[in-house]
């Protein structure tokens, strides 16, 4: 029995909204992820293709909705207001507490959705949740160096460039260098000061 937080986070200049994906979603995930499948294939995984069935996505969603309500780790499905349509995704993952306090963050949008601002806003979102509920200090993402659509939705958000992990991931069948980006909760917070 999972007891995720019913919890939903609006931008309504950008017409979205952020809230945890529940095996409810499903089916819609599904739909998602297998329109997505071609478009993001060079910097996604390669995956099986049992990973695109209903059976596989409920499992991961279940995951996810444990370690949500193990503070571990949280998948926001960001849907259009307009018709609550599953649109994409922004996840805060591996999150650690105490003296580390920080967590990984990983997003993807639907092609059709992409330009407006709607993936920076749904990061934006992640990331104040991340600071002001989790009490996180740090947020970070792992970009292919290539990716320069992602890497301003970071750069847009306070992110800043650390460094180069070196084959870091392995995307699309070989193992990939990788950009580090962070944002400190002081980085915002000094931001709003000025």
């Amino acid at each position: 029995m999972f007891t995720t937080m019913a919890l939903t986070l609006y931008d309504t200049a950008h017409g979205i909204s952020l809230r945890l994906i529940t095996t409810q979603d499903a089916q819609t995930y599904l739909e998602l992820i297998e329109l997505t499948r071609i478009p993001y294939q060079a910097v996604e995984p390669v995956r099986e293709n049992d990973f695109y069935t209903l059976e596989a996505q409920t499992r991961r969603i279940e995951d996810r909705m444990r370690a949500a309500d193990e503070g571990t780790g949280y998948q926001f499905g960001i849907f259009a207001i307009k018709d609550d349509l599953l649109i994409g995704q922004v996840s805060l993952n591996n999150v650690v507490l105490g003296v580390a306090n920080y967590a990984d963050m990983g997003y993807f949008i639907h092609p059709d959705y992409q330009g407006g601002g709607r993936m920076t806003a749904a990061v934006k979102l992640a990331v104040a949740y991340g600071f002001r509920a989790l009490k996180l200090n740090r947020v970070q993402a792992a970009v292919l160096p290539s990716n320069q659509g992602s890497k301003r939705v970071l750069e847009k958000n306070g992110f800043q460039p650390e460094g180069i992990a070196r084959k870091y991931l392995k995307i699309n069948g070989i193992y990939q260098d990788h950009q580090i980006y962070a944002v400190l909760a002081e980085d915002l917070h000094d931001e709003s000061q000025r």
